[in-house]
């Protein structure tokens, strides 16, 4: 028989979840908005940040972001070829970012240089979900080279999200993946979400989906 210790779960929860509202109240008080960017590894997480900064730029809004990954600096890197404010927070071997890493990123940021903040979470489908670590709106990027069953597969992610994104619409043909399935999943889950269709290559649907992360 498994014993599992509920209390101590929630704990971990409650404190977590503490220090995530005090992230967004530190953010808030620089005049900054914060949003989670979630997805497996190669969904388009990276590309989709690289997309939106020129976007944000010539609406005169000034980007920064937090990149997370369990080892190395990739999408650090990307992210500062930008010419963007970044920190890059390795979890070692954790899936998933909590917020008192967050809060730890932020202190090396230089908030008053920042409008709108990337938080840039471990590539996963799973472990991310119940971490909140301060963002006003979670985004969840899914790609058709996963499959169009990626979504069912997952549905607390889509449960727990604000925007949903399906990438790499251009691929599907290649690859059998039933674009239509993904979306109608998607709002099985969470029939209020809104759900963009993008190529971040030709930046398909990208500015719509900026319109909606800001609004």
């Amino acid at each position: 028989m498994h014993h599992i210790d509920v209390r101590l779960e929630k704990d971990v929860y409650d404190v977590n979840n503490g220090i995530a509202d005090e992230n967004a109240r530190h953010l808030k008080a620089h005049g900054i908005r914060a949003f989670d960017l979630l997805g497996a590894i190669g969904s388009g997480k990276t590309a989709l940040i690289e997309r939106l900064v020129p976007l944000l730029k010539a609406k005169g809004l000034r980007a920064g972001a937090i990149a997370g990954d369990v080892y190395g600096d990739d999408d650090f890197q990307r992210i500062v070829a930008q010419g963007i404010p970044a920190y890059n927070t390795n979890t070692g071997k954790e899936c998933h970012l909590d917020a008192h890493l967050v809060e730890h990123a932020i202190e090396h940021l230089p908030l008053d240089t920042i409008d709108i903040l990337f938080i840039e979470n471990v590539g996963n489908m799973v472990c991310p979900t119940d971490f909140r670590l301060g963002a006003e709106k979670r985004i969840v990027i899914v790609s058709s080279t996963e499959g169009d069953d990626v979504v069912n597969k997952h549905p607390m992610m889509f449960r727990d999200c604000t925007i949903g994104v399906i990438n790499k619409v251009d691929l599907a043909p290649f690859v059998g993946a039933n674009l239509a399935r993904m979306e109608s999943d998607i709002h099985r889950y969470n029939p209020t979400m809104p759900v963009f269709l993008t190529n971040m290559k030709t930046g398909e649907n990208v500015a719509p989906l900026l319109e909606a992360i800001l609004a």
